[in-house]
């Protein structure tokens, strides 16, 4: 399996904003306001579980997704980071980083499903890639 064929799923894209890419996930910030929510995609084709990758992937990917839950705390500061990698939905392998916290909309639920998404207003949305590529490039 090579990156050269990897793809992003058209749902993941139509929902999202990239923020850039790790040695193994593509990085994504979820574009619904309501909620810091970034996604780690793995740069390799036909992946849909954890157990797909290989040893080293794998290894990598957990790496990855600590330095993305480091980056939401300091994004954030939420009160708790949810990490899930659910593919219901989605086949494609991708693990959620959410900041939640005790006031937003959907506490203590879960955020899939509830209410519709609410994009950011551009320049927020903007200042939040950035930073956010900021503090992944200090990790």
């Amino acid at each position: 399996m090579t990156e050269s064929a990897f793809a992003l799923d058209p749902r993941l894209a139509a929902d999202t904003v990239e923020v850039g890419d790790l040695a193994l996930c593509r990085v994504l910030l979820m574009d619904d306001a309501r909620f810091p929510w970034l996604i780690l995609v793995p740069r390799r084709p036909d992946v849909s579980e954890i157990t797909d990758l290989s040893e080293a992937d794998a290894a990598d990917l957990w790496r990855e997704t600590r330095i993305a839950t480091g980056v939401m705390q300091g994004l954030s500061k939420p009160d708790k980071v949810n990490v899930g990698a659910l593919g219901n939905v989605v086949a494609q392998l991708h693990v959620h980083v959410i900041g939640r916290f005790r006031s937003d909309p959907a506490w203590p639920g879960p955020v899939w499903g509830f209410e519709t998404r609410k994009p950011y207003p551009f320049h927020a949305r903007a200042q939040l890639i950035e930073r956010a590529g900021a503090l992944f490039s200090a990790a």
